[in-house]
């Protein structure tokens, strides 16, 4: 079903498609005209093990990455753990949603609030790091509220984790460690693809990508784009949504390359249920039982959510003596808004019942919150890179200098109340809501400046030395309404260092121990509101360190490569409460939450017809230092303790069912805490997923399903009022063609 608000999009894609058919023929007279003349290049000298930081990876094992260092460097030679996802992997497992391509990653803790068709949620090793924790092609895609982008993983090539602080590299970050997205880029050839497919809830997309390249490869262009849209699993919800990624690259020379990107989407959705529900009616029993998965508890007449968002950026880089310069810079737009109640435990005066929140008869009322907002948000990052390989004596060195700039602006409004209760037995839609009352309405700004320098140096024939530092100054200031006690205004200026070191040896048997430490902050954009009047008291970046020790191994007697981690992180400055008589909402950062794990994960292409993963994360997850005595020593929420995971793809090579490809996962999601003092527990659950493809010369078919047994399970909750089920079984059908 096709929404008003979204023709636009529609048509901007349809359009798009059909520009890139009309510019064939020109492309064509173009590379005869090219033949007159032709245009010798310089040589490009390919590095590494055939596969670039940024480019293909090969089966599921890669070789490189630049999300730990930057730069072109292999996955063994990061003092830190590193997991990638290439396109190979996502297709096979029909990844549609970035957050479902980490299911199987080790330390990653993924959809943790369940399905969620406007947000990805990533935890990683015990932290969250949806709103500062995600990059698009080594840039920050930082979110605050509801301003956030989301990208549409057909449009990539990699999905890439960087385990651990990443503050020496990017800045203010997460301290568990980052998603790095990576875009699928023009690649000199002229080629298309076309695919479609449709679930079981009858919600089915449409996906394309092309490219058009000349013959001498000075030229080439690419053009992805994904529509979507029909019904969700829960009662009324549906979207449409659609992405468009347009690019063009010049190359005129080895030595030098320049791409310049743009990308757009859009969403119109009425939300997902399955999510705010109380703990009594879904992780146990309530009088009537459990409330139904695909419950749908909000009002249809009214929900409603819009999102657009667009970026213009390029990439450039140049080699000239012995360094090579590379410049990324990205702009972003995004605008949003959304509107409808949202589930806020069981009504009633008698609604609590010992230490939980027992429903009422007959008809089991649930209290509703009304909500609305609207969101605006600018952003601009840039970042400017010099590397250069060099001998100082029996040193080898990889060094690297870089000055990044990134801007967040946001200007956006919140407003809550005014609903009013449902039965969750027998919803009934269509009661008057009342009018929500503004708590937020706020315009802020964030700059960030950095400075850094990483050398990696080799020497004594397999010692390798890496040590990074980055300077960083912040400024944040945000403007609001006098009067409202969520939307302060304050204006702040703050200084960090970041420091990394990292030891490791690398043995002819492909076997790489290491050690590394590094510190981290991350600015907080909260402040205690005054009460008396003036500006708020802005806090301090959160700040940390880490420490960890980990054995990479690639074997040479199979495409696979094995990596084994403990760590420990401690994350300071955490925001406790302290209310006093003048401010009841005041906080103060006096909190600590050390997180200690131990994480495996292991990819293999066995034979060219035979790929498995491996992944399994033991985390030790503490509140360390809290003004509330019952955290203390406590687990936080929210995170399983275990985690595991297990991947099997066999394309059978031979006889009549050559180029038939089966593919079985086992995934385990471990117990996890409702509440922050530990007094109630989302079970365990273990899942199947599984897959069966065919592919024919250019054609393919695939048959896609998660959760195989339908297995009725709760992801994780947060607080005793707001739980959330966990995927249901979903099949997916798609076929292909390319060319």
């Amino acid at each position: 079903m096709f929404y008003p608000a979204a023709m636009k999009s529609r048509f901007i894609l349809i359009s798009t498609v059909s520009l890139v058919a009309m510019l064939q023929p020109l492309a064509s007279r173009a590379q005869q005209a090219g033949d007159a003349r032709a245009i010798q290049l310089d040589p490009v000298v390919v590095t590494g093990e055939g596969e670039a930081a940024a480019g293909p990876v090969n089966g599921y094992v890669a070789q490189r990455s630049a999300a730990g260092s930057k730069s072109n460097t292999p996955i063994t030679a990061i003092p830190q753990s590193v997991s990638v996802i290439g396109r190979e992997e996502l297709d096979d497992r029909k990844v549609l949603k970035v957050d479902e391509a980490l299911r199987y990653t080790s330390g990653v803790a993924t959809q943790t609030f369940g399905p969620d068709p406007d947000t990805d949620w990533f935890f990683i090793r015990g932290f969250q790091a949806t709103q500062t924790g995600v990059f698009l092609d080594g840039l920050s895609l930082y979110s605050y509220g509801f301003g956030g982008f989301q990208i549409d993983p057909f449009t990539l090539e990699r999905v890439e984790v960087l385990k651990g602080p990443a503050s020496v590299l990017y800045g203010g970050a997460n301290p568990g460690g980052i998603v790095s997205l990576v875009s699928k880029r023009p690649n000199g050839r002229t080629f298309g693809y076309v695919e479609a497919g449709i679930n079981n809830f009858g919600n089915a997309y449409l996906g394309l990508d092309l490219g058009v390249s000349d013959k001498q490869g000075v030229w080439s262009t690419r053009l992805t784009g994904r529509i979507a849209g029909g019904d969700q699993y829960t009662d009324v919800s549906k979207d449409f949504r659609g992405t468009l990624l347009p690019q063009i690259t010049y190359q005129p020379t080895g030595a030098t390359k320049f791409t310049l990107y743009g990308h757009y989407s859009a969403l119109d959705q009425v939300h997902s249920g399955g999510g705010f529900l109380p703990y009594v009616g879904t992780v146990v029993n309530a009088p009537f039982g459990k409330i139904r998965r695909k419950a749908f508890l909000g009002e249809p007449a009214i929900d409603d959510q819009d999102r657009t968002q667009a970026m213009l950026g390029y990439e450039f880089q140049h080699a000239f003596n012995d360094w090579t310069f590379s410049q990324n810079a990205r702009w972003g737009r995004m605008t949003g808004s959304q509107l409808g109640p949202y589930g806020f435990g069981y009504y009633g005066p008698d609604a609590q019942f010992g230490d939980r929140f027992q429903p009422l008869g007959p008809d089991y009322q649930m209290y509703r919150i009304g909500f609305q907002e609207r969101t605006a948000v600018n952003s601009f990052t840039i970042d400017n890179r010099l590397e250069r390989e060099f001998k100082t004596g029996p040193l080898s060195h990889s060094f690297l200098v870089g000055l990044d700039y990134k801007f967040f602006g946001i200007d956006h409004t919140q407003a809550s109340g005014g609903a009013t209760p449902i039965s969750v037995t027998n919803p009934a839609y269509g009661a008057p809501q009342g009018l929500p009352g503004v708590y937020l309405n706020q315009n802020l700004k964030h700059n960030q400046v950095g400075i850094y320098a990483q050398d990696q140096i080799r020497f004594g024939g397999g010692w390798l030395v890496t040590l990074n530092g980055r300077y960083d100054y912040v400024t944040k200031k945000s403007v609001s309404p006098a009067g409202l006690l969520f939307s302060p205004s304050y204006d702040d200026k703050e200084a960090s260092f970041s420091g990394r070191a990292g030891l490791a040896y690398e043995f002819a048997n492909g076997l790489t121990p290491y050690v590394s430490a590094a510190t981290f902050f991350n600015p907080v954009f909260d402040a205690n509101p005054n009460l008396l009047g003036g500006d708020a008291q802005p806090f301090r970046p959160e700040t940390g360190h880490q420490i960890e020790a980990g054995l990479k191994y690639k074997p040479g007697f199979m495409d696979a490569l094995v990596t084994a981690s403990v760590f420990q992180i401690v994350k300071e400055n955490v925001l406790n409460p302290n209310p006093t008589v003048t401010n009841p909402f005041a906080q103060q950062q006096l909190g600590e939450v050390t997180s200690k794990g131990f994480e495996f994960e292991a990819k293999a292409n066995v034979t060219k017809d035979l790929k498995l993963l491996a992944s399994f994360t033991a985390l030790d997850l503490e509140t360390t230092k809290d003004t509330r005595p019952a955290y203390v020593g406590r687990t936080p929420m929210i995170v399983p303790e275990i985690t595991g995971s297990l991947w099997a793809d066999y394309t059978i090579p031979e006889g009549m069912f050559k180029g038939v490809s089966v593919g079985a996962g086992l995934r385990y999601v471990g117990k996890s805490w409702v509440d922050n003092e530990n007094t109630l527990k989302v079970p365990a659950a273990t899942l199947v997923d599984a897959a069966i493809r065919y592919q024919r010369d250019n054609w393919g078919l695939a048959l896609n399903v998660t959760n195989l047994f339908d297995k009725d399970y709760v992801k994780s909750c947060q607080g005793i009022s707001g739980c959330g089920y966990g995927d249901a079984r979903t099949v997916t059908v798609s076929a292909h063609y390319k060319w």
